[in-house]
């Protein structure tokens, strides 16, 4: 039975966070508090606007709640208004920019930053980050060393990690995380941050199929920052490729518990469907849609998210591909081909697809997702011969890949391997 439309505002306010007052106050929420009261007393200090600005940042990582970044974004401006030349605003604004994925603005604010100051090390980082969304890897790359020699930290190495990862460099990403993780933890990075970074490590150990370190890189993440929803999320998928169902749904709940994001509210829906609760998955379902349309931000934030769910479930397909299309017109980034692709093929147009998969796989990604779009849209071109190798790669590469599609790989590619079977008795 679906859920109508209160019973979706009921779930998604018993999922969403607590207000700060109702939990312990962290580091962040006692910055605020501090920089609230500086300005309140002298609203001209451009300094605790920025340092306000800051902590609302640091808030919304925490959290995974957008509205902090609003509320930093209008400290930050506030500040440059009183101290229009401050490198760092500009690049803490040029930061939240690129959250709200306003990329182009971003890449500005970020280079006007570096202007004002080419030795500000996270200005270049998040320049590269802006790069690297709209799928200008070699610029990215500029940034990214030029991050490196300015100011070689945690920051730096993993965001090199993710674009040799991106490249199909699983090793050089791995090796590129761990010490970023090595430096984090000598230079007293913050916990916040040390946590994305395990996290980062473990999914890179989790793509290629590795899960013992996976789960150890993610349990190490929750050590670092207690409760932390990216990493609740990874042990949850190690659990569920080990069929440990039960622990997953405790752990997707949980991570939806701190911040109810989409992916997580589908991955809690495609359990339940592997284990035969239809009801349960529904309303995860349903919520992943509510909270995608939720409001206009969100429909920013999560449109590809949207349209992965809509053509992985096969629902609302003529919808999935308006959302890629629209997708492409901001990110032309690989995962922004993939989308298109199999949106495409999803929609019955598998030579269209091609197309868009050959933009995908350009860099030589080694995602078994990527490998598995590719493979299903070669099988319904009538290439057998792309299609197994496509699927067989995918399997090889990371066998848990996803808890339904793993097992559509599978059927797949036996499908493809019975006719040789046959020709060669």
């Amino acid at each position: 039975m679906r859920l109508g439309a209160l019973g979706l505002l009921a779930l998604v306010a018993a999922l969403a966070p607590m207000p700060a007052a109702a939990q312990r106050a962290s580091t962040a929420d006692n910055h605020i508090a501090y920089y609230q009261s500086i300005v309140r007393r002298n609203p001209r200090d451009a300094r605790a606007f920025h340092g306000l600005g800051d902590a609302y940042i640091r808030k919304a990582r925490e959290s995974g709640d957008v509205a902090y970044f609003d509320r930093a974004e209008g400290a930050i401006r506030r500040s440059l208004e009183l101290a229009p030349d401050t490198a760092g605003a500009w690049r803490h604004l040029a930061y939240v920019r690129y959250s709200l994925h306003d990329f182009e603005q971003a890449a500005d604010q970020a280079r006007r930053a570096i202007t004002l100051d080419d030795t500000d090390s996270h200005a270049h980082g998040v320049l590269g980050d802006a790069l690297l969304e709209v799928g200008k890897y070699a610029e990215a790359e500029v940034a990214y060393r030029r991050m490196i020699e300015t100011g070689p930290d945690l920051y730096g190495y993993a965001r090199l990690a993710g674009l040799k990862s991106l490249r199909g460099d699983a090793a050089g990403a791995i090796a590129d995380l761990e010490r970023a993780v090595a430096d984090g933890r000598a230079a007293g990075a913050p916990g916040e941050s040390l946590a994305w970074t395990l996290w980062q490590l473990g999914a890179e150990h989790a793509a290629v199929g590795r899960l013992d370190r996976a789960e150890k890189a993610f349990t190490e993440s929750l050590g670092a920052h207690r409760g932390y929803h990216r990493a609740l999320a990874g042990l949850a998928h190690v659990r569920a490729a080990r069929r440990k169902y039960d622990e997953a749904v405790t752990l997707y709940t949980k991570a939806l518990e701190v911040v109810p994001l989409p992916e997580y509210a589908a991955a809690l829906g495609d359990v339940y469907t592997k284990t035969g609760r239809p009801a349960e998955a529904r309303k995860q379902y349903d919520l992943v849609e509510y909270i995608g349309r939720l409001s206009a931000i969100n429909q920013t934030l999560y449109g590809r998210e949207l349209a992965y769910f809509y053509a992985d479930h096969d629902v609302k397909l003529d919808v999935a591909l308006e959302l890629a299309r629209r997708e492409l017109t901001v990110r032309q980034d690989v995962y922004a081909h993939d989308l298109l692709a199999w949106t495409l093929f999803k929609n019955g147009r598998p030579a269209e697809a091609q197309a868009a998969m050959d933009q995908a796989l350009r860099l030589g990604t080694q995602d078994a997702k990527l490998l598995f779009h590719a493979g299903m849209i070669a099988h319904a071109r009538g290439d057998a011969a792309r299609a197994r190798a496509y699927l067989a790669r995918a399997l090889k590469l990371n066998p848990h890949f996803h808890l339904l599609h793993a097992e559509v790989a599978t059927r797949t590619l036996a499908s493809l391997d019975a006719p040789a079977a046959r020709a060669r008795r």
